[in-house]
């Protein structure tokens, strides 16, 4: 599944091509997707000009006057603009024609999904839609301001009496929002801190560390342009290169890049999970 940096490389694709531009048409070769697509989306958007692209979480925004298409990618999604002539393929569920306009040919916004555990939902304009409220702060900084900063002292605060994993911890967006699997072991690593520890017996400097490395690694891989695992491509096609710098994720039995020892593997909350027992207590 595409995790924070491959959304966020998604957002920076899409934008410059999209923002400013009139929605023509909305085709929707079929009615859902992991849910059934409302609509608002066929009845409002055409028409609208693309005013903002957001992400929220590992959710895309597409901002009109009349309200924001709401996206998920799933687990294997893609969106992509496209010549308006585009041969369409079986699993190109959703298009949204963009209309010509000054030097921009006519284009396409199309959303692909093979295995459509993706969404298109709506959010009115002033309101959260409900799959986004209750989610917790951006782990990294946020230039609108507001809401709780992520930082060391907050992820203490937030751990306090937990008895669950740490790894488990981090990974709960109710505490910190697109932090998934990959991006929580390396973090983890690099902070030297045991996936297995008890969120509430990290002390406040470790999570100061474990914080520093969130931000680090989450800017590092949007730099790179996200991780190829599985399905994901940015916009352009092209993949992410942040996978050939993975130090434990996926890495289980292979030498720890730090000590040489073999990486320990096991499944924590349903995940696999890879860290070193010398170097992560």
């Amino acid at each position: 599944m595409p995790e924070l940096p491959e959304v966020e490389t998604t957002r920076r694709g899409l934008a410059p091509h999209v923002e400013g531009r009139r929605i023509a048409a909305v085709t929707l070769r079929r009615p859902d997707l992991r849910w059934p697509i409302p609509p608002e989306v066929s009845a409002l958007l055409p028409g609208q000009r693309i005013v903002a692209v957001r992400r929220r979480a590992k959710y895309l925004l597409l901002d009109t006057a009349a309200g924001s298409a709401l996206l998920h990618l799933g687990m294997s999604g893609r969106l992509r603009v496209l010549p308006a002539d585009s041969a369409v393929g079986p699993h190109d569920h959703v298009d949204l024609a963009l209309a010509a306009g000054g030097r921009a040919p006519a284009r396409v916004l199309r959303l692909t999904d093979p295995r459509r555990f993706g969404c298109l939902l709506w959010q009115p304009p002033g309101s959260v839609h409900p799959l986004l409220r209750g989610l917790g702060p951006e782990p990294l900084p946020d230039p609108a301001g507001g809401g709780p900063v992520f930082d060391g002292d907050y992820l203490f605060s937030r751990s306090r009496g937990r008895k669950a994993p740490v790894k488990s911890f981090l990974m709960d967006q109710r505490v910190v929002v697109g932090v998934g699997n990959i991006y929580a072991a390396e973090a983890l690593f690099a902070a030297g801190i045991s996936p297995l520890r008890a969120a509430g017996r990290v002390s406040r400097e470790r999570y100061r560390r474990l914080a520093e490395a969130v931000q680090a690694i989450l800017a590092a891989a949007i730099v790179r342009g996200g991780t190829t695992l599985r399905d994901f491509l940015s916009p352009d096609g092209a993949p992410g290169y942040f996978e050939q710098e993975l130090a434990a994720y996926g890495r289980g039995g292979a030498p720890c890049p730090n000590c040489g020892r073999p990486l320990k593997q096991a499944w924590i909350g349903q995940r696999a999970s890879v860290w070193c027992g010398h170097c992560q207590k």
